[in-house]
């Protein structure tokens, strides 16, 4: 993906999350099929044990999975409407301090676009972890996406 259409996604993004914004979510990172984001230290989205809420964590990578299904699919959106289906979250270790995301897409794009030609209704996982600065893994997350054929 060249950078101005990942700094196009970024800014679209982040203009139709809100919640995300709230939070101060970032990307560091944004390509076919893969997205890291972060999520910065703040007080206000601590827990009672001093990290962040897990509500705060799982919106980061959920969002994260949300930048990677934009800009891998948005060429679909016309035909077909991305949706969640599930997620599974398991939190590992407490997070102190920043958290990162880093997402990939569990299938080849090609293969979930074939499908869709096919008539069918593709699902798809999107896998994330969860790490704080210094590597530590707290966490990880998948989530089940599909491309829903039709229009909104």
């Amino acid at each position: 993906m060249n950078a101005e259409t990942a700094e196009a996604v970024k800014s679209g993004f982040l203009a139709a999350v809100p919640f995300a914004r709230t939070l101060g979510v970032t990307f560091s990172d944004l390509d076919h099929g893969h997205a890291v984001m972060r999520l910065p230290d703040n007080a206000d989205h601590h827990n009672h044990i001093g990290g962040p809420h897990a509500g705060a964590m799982f919106t980061l990578a959920e969002s994260a999975s949300g930048a990677i299904i934009i800009s891998t699919f948005s060429d679909q959106f016309e035909r077909a409407v991305p949706l969640a289906v599930s997620a599974e979250i398991h939190y590992l270790h407490v997070a102190m301090g920043d958290v990162t995301a880093d997402a990939e897409l569990g299938r080849g794009r090609d293969e979930i676009v074939a499908e869709l030609d096919e008539g069918k209704r593709p699902e798809f996982p999107v896998e994330i972890e969860l790490r704080t600065d210094d590597g530590t893994v707290t966490g990880r997350m998948s989530i089940i996406w599909t491309l829903r054929p039709g229009r909104r």
